[in-house]
């Protein structure tokens, strides 16, 4: 593998910027255009404040690609990777299908035109339903390039560790790192190595909802081990496993305690009470903030609740989501202070409309925090991407998903009535910058899961044994003009 070509690797969900990476050379024209290569229309609508976001179609389930045109992309995209090809001319894209159990590799021209797709890892090799991801690389993380993907399929489920060039033989297999715990994990986040020098430090959003609730784990190790390091839960220093006893605008301090990767898992419950480990409603994507420096060890990270019903009958936990900062100490990465920036649970407040935030992207000034599906029965629009302004703590809605319910594509994407396609049923995967691996400031792509975009095209279209009625269809696009 030529490491050299991959110094302008992009992260998966953690938006990592290129910044000294050029595509072509000062005296040479940019050879990426921004165009609708696909035959499925974008499905998000613009907001007022940002009509003049400049938004295109990438690909979707029913492109054809040329050089693959028996490969078929796949559903519920949502963790997503950047990075330049290995012959230096075009772009590769590592993408996940959640429920698909499956990641598929997609291959660009040097006009970022998609032409060949893959599956790298299959359902047989998946193992666990796939979410967020990240994408290490030597230049942002002092590792890799791997391609770090959680599995969200209870308690057993665990983190693969994919190379992002593997052969597609392979993808029957299962690359699990156990070192990194056992959890219903969303995401496992490398931090930058100018955070701590000479070590990993992964922080892990754990997306459970049962009795335990879902913890913020971390995996410290030297630089690029993930086999030996240590893991840890967190915790507030005065014991309080509440998590809406943590208000908002308010700071508390935190740490980190060890915890046997062996008790993790199914022998987690127990483990957690006797740490005190905070108990949260569903831990989703976690980044941290650009711009190098001290900002790599500030922390942003969504929990998108759970009804206040079952396990969540005392309302100890978020019902509408909540996002958090955590900041950790300058040199020690287990202890910290952790805040509530946005809580969803405060209906008259900014972040009142709240529908149970997913995925989230930051940016040196700006939290990008996206919607996921909802089943609460009181829905009042459909998922929207929400701007977070770091400095001025400004809330915006910059984006909302178009199901198109309405002729002449009525019905074509299961939108037809609210029965097939209600409010908030479908959801975001990873937002990604990719301005500075193509050229052109401010770009994004963005992951759409239309939940009611079925067909039987769909079915088992990554190759693996466990997967073969899954036939759920998605798309990524492009979007221009999103403030950094």
């Amino acid at each position: 593998m030529a490491l050299a070509l991959l110094a302008g690797t992009l992260s998966a969900t953690s938006c990592t910027y290129l910044e000294d990476f050029l595509p072509t050379k000062p005296d040479e024209p940019a050879k990426v255009q921004l165009k609708n290569h696909s035959v499925t229309p974008a499905l998000v609508k613009t907001l007022p404040g940002f009509e003049n976001l400049e938004v295109f179609s990438l690909i979707g389930s029913d492109d054809v690609l040329p050089q693959s045109p028996a490969y078929v992309f796949g559903g519920s995209v949502d963790g997503a990777g950047y990075l330049k090809s290995q012959d230096g001319k075009g772009f590769t894209l590592l993408v996940n299908h959640e429920d698909n159990f499956a990641v598929s590799r997609i291959t660009f021209d040097e006009t970022f035109k998609p032409v060949k797709g893959e599956y790298i890892l299959n359902s047989d090799g998946g193992v666990w339903r796939l979410c967020s991801a990240t994408l290490a690389t030597p230049k942002e993380h002092g590792f890799g390039p791997l391609y770090l993907t959680c599995g969200e399929s209870g308690k057993e489920s665990m983190t693969h560790a994919l190379e992002p060039f593997a052969s597609p033989a392979s993808a029957g297999i299962d690359r699990a790192k156990p070192a990194l715990g056992m959890w219903s994990a969303e995401n496992a986040l490398p931090l930058p190595q100018e955070a701590y020098a000479g070590k990993t430090v992964i922080v892990i959003g754990d997306d459970d909802s049962e009795v335990d609730g879902g913890q913020v784990a971390l995996y410290v190790s030297t630089t690029g081990d993930l086999n030996n390091g240590k893991l840890y839960v967190l915790k507030r220093t005065d014991d309080n496993q509440r998590e809406r006893d943590t208000k908002l605008g308010e700071s508390y301090p935190v740490e980190f305690v060890e915890i046997d990767q062996a008790e993790t898992g199914l022998n987690v419950a127990p483990k957690i009470d006797e740490l005190k480990a905070l108990k949260f409603g569903r831990v989703e994507d976690l980044d941290y903030r650009k711009g190098g420096g001290a900002n790599g060890r500030e922390i942003y990270f969504n929990v998108t609740g759970q009804a206040n019903t079952g396990f969540n009958a005392d309302y100890s936990r978020t019902k509408y989501g909540r996002t958090y900062k955590l900041v950790l100490d300058d040199n020690d990465p287990t202890k910290g202070s952790l805040s509530v920036v946005l809580d969803g649970d405060e209906r008259g407040s900014e972040a009142g409309t709240f529908q149970n935030p997913d995925n989230i992207c930051v940016t040196n000034n700006f939290a990008y925090i996206q919607e996921d599906s909802n089943v609460y029965g009181d829905e009042t629009h459909d998922s929207y991407v929400y701007q977070y302004n770091l400095n001025t703590k400004e809330l915006k809605v910059v984006l909302e998903l178009d199901h198109r319910r309405q002729a002449p594509d009525a019905g074509k994407y299961g939108s037809a009535t609210a029965a097939t396609s209600r409010f908030g049923s479908w959801e975001y995967g990873a937002m990604v910058d990719v301005s500075d691996l193509i050229g052109i400031p401010n770009t994004f792509s963005i992951c759409i899961q239309p939940h009611s975009w079925r067909g039987d095209r769909y079915k088992g279209v990554d190759g693996g044994s466990k997967r073969l009625a899954e036939n759920q269809a998605s798309q990524i696009i492009l979007v221009k003009g999103i403030a950094k």
